[in-house]
């Protein structure tokens, strides 16, 4: 008799995280060590490779820099090719809670969702952002509901699974630079059942986060052009 257990794999993007990802690592396994793990280490310049070999991680080591979008795609390639009913984005640097795997596998195993993203706007506890980074974010939410018609309050949350199909869809279709609003874009005009689930967020464990006020502009600006321009480009492909 074949189980009905689903096999899932968590996808851990890494750049230059050597003080985060081993405790991201075992905080995972300790809270749900029925999922496979792979680090996808987008040719960090830091210490990040070494400990991860050292402390025998499944990790791939990307030869160039790929940025965030370009790491999770080869995550979600490397899902389809073996084999992967349900794929989990979790960050590297300790703002996803692994506690609450549960909440963002549960629909899209029990197959109510397709994509399922954990969103901390749902209950608005734990960690919210900071203020501009929130005017942002709904701003993003409105433009996103005003293109498709989906309603996705943290549409910038990398925390979030994904079914066989979706995971197979990413993997040929994924934005490269700041992909998390354009996935959910893409993903809901593609046909796919796309939903969000309450989790708490943290801040950083440790580091420093690749977007400052600068780049938090020029995220803004390119992020909207860029789900602008995709909503017609999908529209197109349609005709």
């Amino acid at each position: 008799m074949e189980s009905t257990t689903p096999k899932i794999l968590v996808i851990i993007p890494c750049y230059n995280e050597q003080e985060n990802i081993l405790r991201t690592v075992a905080e995972l396994r300790a809270v749900y060590p029925q999922a496979d793990c792979l680090v996808v280490n987008d040719c960090s310049t830091d210490g990040s490779a070494a400990l991860l070999a050292a402390n025998g991680i499944p990790f791939l080591d990307l030869p160039v820099n790929l940025g965030i979008g370009g790491a999770v795609q080869t995550g979600y390639r490397y899902a389809c090719a073996h084999g992967y009913d349900i794929t989990v984005q979790l960050d590297g640097d300790g703002q996803h809670d692994p506690a609450y795997l549960p909440a963002v596998i549960g629909p899209v195993a029990e197959g109510w969702l397709d994509v399922c993203i954990g969103s901390r706007f749902v209950e608005k506890q734990g960690f919210q952002t900071s203020f501009m980074r929130r005017v942002g974010i709904r701003f993003l939410s409105f433009l996103i509901r005003l293109l498709c018609g989906q309603r996705v309050l943290d549409v910038t949350s990398g925390f979030r699974a994904a079914d066989a199909a979706a995971t197979a869809y990413f993997a040929d279709h994924y934005a490269i630079d700041y992909p998390e609003p354009e996935a959910a874009l893409a993903a809901s005009l593609a046909g796919f059942r796309v939903g969000e689930a309450p989790v708490q967020m943290r801040e950083r464990q440790g580091g420093v986060s690749s977007i400052n006020a600068a780049r938090s502009v020029y995220y803004m600006v390119k992020v909207s052009l860029s789900l602008i321009i995709a909503r017609f480009a999908i529209k197109r492909r349609r005709q």
